[in-house]
């Protein structure tokens, strides 16, 4: 007899899902039972640790990951890591074990009532199978789901007792099964919208996170220098899609109506590429765009399309799309050879007083000390904009934010990309305020032995808050400040070693030492209070 156990063993390891990143409870035992040693289990002792890890890892490999959680209350505490994998677009594969099928309608302890509905709206599809012959079936449906059309999390949930019943005969014809999909551009749009970009007097270009994301970066860059347009990234970027030194770049728009009318107001087309139009988070209200000014609009997420309040949307492949309009932009103005870039030179930071860097500071000594293609896993939400602004970041994959905003997603992101990459360098910036939603993350980091950078910022405070509440005028409310952490007997108590600096050559040295080092390492810095 085949169990519904040993055959989604076999399915995983078709399917390459040779990563599980889990916390068990009593109903998922049964599930990790007789687990293949092909696979690796890394144990994160809090769900919103595991599902920041498994986004982190998923995100860097481009490939989907199993997740297993306990059912209701462990599912509950990953909801908040949940968001940000919402957001991203991240191919999590979420599974969580289930009391046993005949008694789930009486409500025992540790049952998950309705359990497809408890992860809505932060999974694409979720489903509990009526019956144990369906869970592979569901398994590779989860999967598929992830990972067809606009990507994203599933869940599904699985009664405890149905992986020591028999699987069904039919389930061998899962493994050899495929799903294709193609998203390529319509001609006559490709056209469209190159006549539209050639007739321009000034074109922008809006690049989203997605444009990393599907490994769109190069095919972007060159249709941006072919068309010498303003470069902007869209508002809340979670990844880097355009070198934040090029020439063109702009910046990244503010998230706000009235930050990107003013951002856009000299351009007359506008292409936006992999992101929402738009997503805004503080409310100033304004005209969406000048007048007269021409939005485009492409994504492989029909949703985005949709919801749209503006513009013109074309539900398409990123990097089709963009070759195809190199090719047909060419055609209409003949091949010319590429001008020289000229990389801007990042502004010069302010040097350390008693000990207190700017934020600046510290991001210099990361620009002049690490190799140029460091993956940073950035959770500092107050010194964000000086992150962008004296960073130097040149390749893929070299920038990772938390999409939603849910905090929690540094520590732990950092590890599983560094997981995910174990030969290209990983630093974590994050903030203190952060840091102690996630800060579980240093244990599995140490026992595992993953050789991330972790850069703590420690301004005692939560500046992002304290700059909303200068802007909305609340004045000094309670609950703002977060002093007397000591971070570095944290690290140390989960076996991180962990060290301080107090001037640019001790950050220096220590970014090298961490870099070099076989396991972990912390820094703790302290910094003066910024704005975003």
């Amino acid at each position: 007899m085949t169990t519904i156990r040993a055959r989604t063993h076999r399915w995983m390891q078709a399917r390459g899902l040779d990563t599980v990143f889990g916390n068990p409870g009593s109903n998922e035992l049964p599930f990790l039972r007789d687990l293949p040693p092909d696979v690796r289990y890394v144990l994160g002792l809090h769900e919103g640790v595991v599902v920041g890890m498994a986004d982190g890892y998923a995100q860097a490999t481009g490939r989907p990951v199993l997740v297993n959680l306990h059912s209701a209350s462990g599912t509950g505490n990953a909801m908040g890591a949940l968001t940000n994998a919402a957001s991203s677009h991240t191919p999590l594969v979420v599974t969580a074990g289930q009391q046993v099928r005949a008694t789930i309608g009486a409500e025992p302890m540790l049952a998950n009532v309705a359990a497809p509905d408890l992860t809505s709206p932060l999974t694409k599809w979720a489903g509990e199978p009526l019956s144990a012959q369906d869970v592979p079936r569901m398994l590779d449906q989860a999967l598929w789901e992830a990972t067809t059309g606009s990507r994203g999390p599933t869940y599904v949930s699985v009664p405890y007792d149905d992986w020591d019943r028999e699987s069904a005969g039919n389930d061998d014809y899962l493994l050899p099964r495929r799903v294709v999909q193609g998203l390529c551009p319509a001609p006559e749009h490709v056209q469209e919208i190159a006549g539209l970009l050639a007739g321009a007097h000034r074109p922008a270009l809006v690049l989203g996170s997605e444009v990393d994301a599907v490994a769109a970066n190069a095919v972007t860059r060159e249709l941006a220098e072919l068309l010498g347009a303003d470069v902007w990234v869209a508002p809340s970027p979670y990844r880097l899609p355009f070198p934040n030194r090029h020439p063109q770049f702009r910046g990244v728009l503010t998230p706000s109506e009235r930050g990107v009318h003013t951002a856009l107001e000299d351009n007359d087309v506008v292409l936006v590429l992999g992101a929402p139009v738009f997503r805004y988070h503080q409310y100033e209200p304004a005209r969406y765009l000048a007048e007269g000014t021409q939005l485009l609009h492409v994504t492989e997420d029909p949703e985005e399309a949709a919801r749209a309040p503006f513009g013109t949307s074309f539900v398409a492949g990123l990097a089709l799309t963009a070759a195809a309009l190199v090719v047909a932009l060419q055609e209409r103005r003949g091949v010319r050879p590429a001008a020289p870039v000229d990389w801007t030179v990042p502004p010069p930071a302010r040097e350390p007083v008693d000990g207190v860097f700017h934020p600046g500071a510290v991001f210099e000594v990361l620009r002049e000390t690490a190799p140029a293609d460091t993956a940073y896993v950035v959770e500092s939400t107050s010194t964000n904009g000086d992150f962008w602004r004296h960073m130097d970041l040149r390749e893929p994959g070299s920038y990772f934010w938390p999409a939603s905003g849910g905090l929690g997603f540094g520590l732990p992101a950092a590890v599983g990309v560094k997981l995910a990459w174990p030969d290209r360098p990983v630093v974590g910036v994050v903030g203190d305020g952060s840091a102690n939603y996630g800060i579980t993350a240093l244990w599995s980091a140490a026992q595992y032995r993953v050789p991330v950078v972790f850069v703590i910022l420690n301004n005692g405070t939560y500046g992002a808050l304290r700059w909303f509440a200068g802007m909305l005028g609340t004045g000094d409310v309670p609950g703002l400040d977060v002093p007397g952490i000591d971070f570095l007997s944290l690290a140390r108590g989960y076996g991180v070693p962990a060290h301080a600096a107090s001037t640019a050559g001790e950050l220096a040295d220590l970014v090298r030492q961490g870099l070099a080092a076989e396991g972990p390492t912390l820094i703790e810095v302290r910094t003066e209070l910024t704005t975003p």
